[in-house]
């Protein structure tokens, strides 16, 4: 299992929201690169990037970070956040990305998706984030039509190869990750799943890798401390 460390950017720095809310914001450095740098230290190998300005916006503020990131470290980088078109997938891509995620637009725009799978493959990723067994939108802030489940077949018959899957309810709350939900998706489909949310000690990072998923997210825990990096990638292995 892989596990991919995580850095939210906002305003150029590294910071983290409680549950999504912009209000309950904590700065964790002014130099987010050399957080990945230290990532890379400890053995990372992977890194998940998400500019929550972009995410407001649909545009690209910290575009300037992403390519420090991938000048400084040589770290596999997927990155999402208002990834609205196929000059942004382009632009990221073009900057050091390996893997552009998309969210509320892969939700609201199939055409923009299809078209992005058939320019990139599995250089695209898509973030589906559950609230109430529904893809939530826009920061989160709306709810899809689409339940979770509807979604994801629907992602697998597109040609989708990897989903980040985010219990909404358990994100930055540090007490503990979906387990169950893992388990029954990693069962029902054949996608690439990537656990995000609520990964907050080394027995989800163990019970997650037992179940076949492919990665992991690593958000506020590693932050707080409450999970050891190092650590956490030994056990996934």
């Amino acid at each position: 299992m892989k596990i991919f460390p995580a850095i939210d950017l906002y305003d150029k720095k590294a910071v983290r929201l409680f549950k999504g809310d912009y209000n309950q914001m904590t700065v964790y450095s002014e130099k987010p690169w050399e957080v990945a740098i230290s990532f890379e230290k400890q053995g990372a190998k992977y890194i998940h990037v998400v500019d929550l300005e972009g995410a407001r916006l649909g545009t690209t503020p910290n575009i300037e970070i992403v390519k420090k990131i991938a000048e400084e470290t040589s770290l596999f980088l997927e990155i999402g956040g208002g990834i609205r078109d196929i000059q942004t997938v382009k632009k990221y891509l073009e900057n050091g990305a390996n893997r552009v995620i998309l969210g509320t637009s892969a939700v609201t725009n199939e055409e923009f998706l299809k078209e992005a799978l058939s320019l990139y493959g599995e250089k695209i990723a898509v973030g589906a984030d559950v609230k109430d067994g529904y893809i939530a939108i826009k920061g989160w802030i709306e709810k899809s039509q689409y339940s979770l489940e509807e979604f994801l077949s629907k992602m697998q018959m597109l040609g989708v190869k990897t989903v980040i899957c985010t219990d909404i309810s358990k994100d930055g709350a540090m007490k503990g990750t979906n387990l169950e939900l893992y388990k029954a998706l990693s069962q029902k489909y054949s996608l690439d799943i990537v656990a995000s949310g609520g990964v907050s000690t080394i027995d989800d990072i163990k019970a997650l890798r037992g179940m076949n998923i492919y990665g992991a997210i690593i958000g506020k825990a590693y932050y707080t401390g409450a999970i050891d990096l190092k650590e956490a990638i030994e056990v996934a292995k």
